[in-house]
């Protein structure tokens, strides 16, 4: 199991480092005026998106073995843990259609949209620690 929560681990990360990244890359998008910056920042959108969904999909699936093999039926804590994850698949998914707006060329936001846009995952990975370390109920 001690494997499984590893990779648990890695995958977190993984993603987190997208999650922080890609809505980053949204604000220098949003200020660009040219079209090889907008081609360029198109690409880069693409290619970290499809890194951190793979980070998603290896968290979800490694969480859920380590929650059926250790933790079940789930404790509150977990519970909660569980629903701020839901959450988090919620804001990539957000930053999917953001990144479609953008190749698209239908930005309406402007960067600092996008620097507050940046923080959610921040809340998110302390409320998510928090639950984990100190499993509050």
């Amino acid at each position: 199991m001690l494997w499984i929560k590893a990779l648990h681990i890695f995958f977190v990360v993984s993603w987190f480092a997208g999650l922080f990244y890609l809505p980053r890359l949204f604000v220098y998008h949003a200020s660009t005026t040219d079209r090889p910056g907008h081609e360029r920042f198109v690409i880069m959108e693409r290619r970290l998106f499809m890194m951190m969904s793979i980070g998603c999909i290896g968290s979800v699936v490694f969480g859920l073995t380590l929650m059926f093999g250790w933790w079940w039926p789930a404790p509150l804590w977990l519970q909660a843990k569980l629903g701020a994850v839901a959450l988090l698949i919620l804001y990539h998914m957000a930053c999917y259609g953001l990144m479609r707006d953008f190749r698209a060329g239908l930005n309406r936001r402007s960067p600092r949209f996008y620097r507050l846009f940046n923080e959610v995952p921040a809340l998110f990975l302390l409320a998510v620690l928090l639950l984990v370390e100190l499993k509050p109920y």
